[in-house]
This record gives structure tokens, sequence and C-alpha cells, in this order.
């Protein structure tokens, strides 16, 4: 589930490969065996962990990186959030895993991790909520390598420690790769279109019960892929926070002048399926945002697939971004 304290801060790998005894292989018996394995730096620390992993569980955001990138998986958190942008191939992997959690982190099992007999536990849940995982009972069971979200736009060294740490490195760059050709596509492909435009993005995490919506600014879930395409956005968080406060605020409707009445162009998130949710359909349905210099001027523009947090998911991304800029091409 997706959480307003989002993606990571990378840290260091150390590549210190040896032969040792790996407690991780079969270790929910306790057993071990003499298995090559390195040591990997990752958010709760050095870990000795196989170097190429056969029995691998992942929660959170590690599990569609794993997924994608054909890691030995035996079982899965769920992850409702990115059902929509996976491909046939890789849903259908999804369906057939095994859960041993729920989409949030205190919804372990920790007797069907137990059971699926790992020897490697890739934990990608966002850092405030690792509190909810008992580390040390996972780490009865196989090696746990915690790789969690703190900033949004941090996915991208985020899934390729992820990968690492399954030993599918190779499936990744490829990943990367394809991704980046595109990015660099349509980036020359708007660059006099953009240049020059100032942008605000309205977010689907407002509370309308509360009276706010979601403005998200630059490295944020809904603009940080699109900044790869040359969207420029403009301000920052008046008094920003951890996580995802770092990089989105929450002012309520009656500031949506003041937050986005200098915009030259506003994005706006979509639902995965592209419909428009009820946090933003509460700002489009303000008299406000009527008023908006941007919205008056046409220069309004939907995202969908904004929760991307993979490089094949962000692919998706890049396609709606272009669907949803041609229009500027014609101006």
């Amino acid at each position: 589930m997706q959480n307003r304290s989002t993606p990571f801060l990378a840290g260091a790998l150390a590549v210190t490969v040896a032969l040792l005894s790996a407690c991780g292989t079969g270790a929910a018996d306790g057993a071990a065996s003499d298995v090559p394995t390195r040591v990997f730096t990752a958010d709760n620390g050095e870990v000795t962990i196989p170097v190429d992993p056969k029995r691998v569980i992942a929660t959170g955001y590690a599990v569609p990186v794993l997924i994608e990138v054909d890691a030995a998986l035996v079982g899965i958190s769920t992850w409702s959030r990115g059902l929509e942008m996976m491909s046939d191939e890789d849903r259908a992997t999804y369906d057939e895993l095994t859960k041993i959690a729920g989409d949030l982190a205190a919804e372990t099992n920790y007797e069907a991790v137990a059971k699926a007999d790992p020897d490697l536990i890739v934990v990608g849940v966002p850092q405030p909520v690792l509190v909810d995982v008992d580390m040390e009972r996972l780490e009865s069971i196989a090696p746990v390598v915690a790789i969690g979200p703190d900033q949004p736009w941090q996915w991208r060294e985020l899934s390729e420690k992820q990968a690492d740490a399954a030993g599918r490195l190779a499936d990744f760059d490829e990943d990367r790769a394809a991704y980046d050709r595109k990015a660099a596509e349509l980036r020359t492909k708007y660059a006099d279109a953009l240049r020059g435009l100032a942008f605000g993005h309205v977010g689907g995490y407002g509370d309308v019960s509360a009276g706010n919506f979601q403005r998200e600014f630059a490295g944020s879930w809904g603009t940080n892929i699109a900044q790869d395409v040359g969207v420029e956005y403009y301000g920052e968080v008046r008094e920003k926070g951890e996580g995802g406060m770092a990089v989105s605020e929450y002012p309520s409707i009656e500031e949506l002048p003041a937050s986005l009445g200098e915009a030259d162009a506003i994005t706006y998130t979509l639902e995965p399926d592209g419909s428009v949710g009820p946090a933003v359909q509460y700002v489009l349905d303000s008299p406000l945002w009527r008023e908006l210099p941007a919205v008056k001027a046409g220069m309004v523009f939907p995202l969908r697939y904004t929760q991307a947090a993979t490089y094949p998911s962000a692919l998706g991304t890049l396609d709606a971004i272009d669907q949803a800029l041609a229009p500027l091409l014609d101006r």
C-alpha cells in the first residue's frame, strides 16, 4: 500500500564475496550448509547473504522488482497498488506465488514464511513502518535484507539494490537501459514544447473529509517520472517532513489559488485504471480550480501510472506522459 512516507536513501553495497557457512539455505530447520556468500549492506546493516539465492521471499516494493527480474521467488506479500501496471506474464507469476503477507507490513505471516524455507528474505517496506516487522523472528528463518523506501524518486536506486540482493542485476540493467532510451527520446521530442513552462501537480492522496488536497513537488510520485521527460515543477514544501512529506504537502482547498496560481501548466494523478480518484475529483469540482490561470488556458494534463516503482512499469508511465503531453506539440 502506498504510504505518504515513501522511498529511500540508498546504502553502500559491500561486495566482499567469500565461501562461508550460510545460515539461510534451508534455515527454517536451523541447518547450515556451505554455499558462496557475500556481505550486503542494507537498511538493517551488513548481512551475509547467498551469492546466488535459490529460494527468495519478497515483501512490499521488492515484489514487483523481483518478479520482473525473474528472481527465484518462493513467496511474496500482496502488492495491490501495482497490479494494473504489471504485464500479463508478470501478473500470472504474481497470482501463482504463495502470499506470505498482505499489503501492510503488520500482516506478515511468519509461519508461512518459515514454511516456504527461504534462503533470503528481501523486506521492501517503507522505512517508517519497518517497526511493524518482527525482524528478529525473520532473521531466525533466513538472512534478511531490509531495502525500503524513504523518498519517492529513489525507487531507481531502491529497485537496483533489491535486484542485486537477489542476484539478478543483468536483467535489471536491461530494463533500466530500455527506460533510459525511451525517456531520452521523449525529452528530445518535448524539449521545445516544455521550455520555460512551470508545472504544478495535484496528487491522489488528499483527504477529502478534511477538506485538503495533495500538492506534489519535484521528486514525488506524481512528478518524478515526468521530470525525466523534461517537465519542470516549481516550488517546494513549506515545512518539510520526512519521507514523502519532504516532497508533498496537504493544503486546504481554499489555498488552491495560492498553491497553484503561478503554474503555467498543471498535471494531476489518475488511478492506474485511468479513472479520476476521489481526492483529485474533489479538486477538479472546486470553483477555485476553474479559476486557475493554467486551467483557463487549457494547460492541464492528467497522468496515469504515476505509482510506478520499477523500470518496466515506468515505461508505461512514459507512454502515458507522452499521450498526455501530445497536445503541447500543436500549440
